[in-house]
């Protein structure tokens, strides 16, 4: 559900889009990853555990990523082996477009996100094999 407020915006618990128009706000009041849009989706999510995918790529530009409080590692597949950032408080990264990356908690923490769009793909979770 798409909506509009004037009031203050939790973005721990909503995502809201900036359209490429620059015209109009929209703010997603639901779980799950954000709606994919021409333009920018920002939020604030508390992360808790693992991300739900073993990776994920926005080629339609670079995605910032700025950690509010924990620790985290950003691993970026942009060389190999990949490269891994520790962000602590106040530290950002930038993740270059059509680069594949995923955020390693060390610690429950909370991270800015503000991703391009409207494209973006992820894959899906590795599958542990029984020995």
């Amino acid at each position: 559900m798409t909506e509009r407020t004037d009031g203050a915006i939790d973005l721990a618990n909503s995502t809201v889009g900036i359209l490429a128009s620059g015209d109009t706000l929209e703010i997603q009041n639901k779980p799950g990853p954000p709606v994919r849009i021409d333009g920018w989706t920002v939020g604030a999510p508390l992360l808790v555990r693992e991300p739900p995918h073993d990776g994920e790529m926005h080629p339609d530009g670079d995605e910032v990523l700025l950690l509010v409080s924990g620790r985290v590692t950003v691993e970026l597949e942009d060389r190999e082996p990949p490269r891994r950032v520790e962000l602590v408080p106040g530290q950002a990264v930038i993740v270059p477009r059509g680069v594949w990356h995923r955020v390693h908690l060390a610690e429950p923490s909370q991270i800015v996100h503000i991703t391009p769009g409207p494209g973006g793909e992820h894959r899906e979770p590795k599958t542990q094999s029984a020995d």
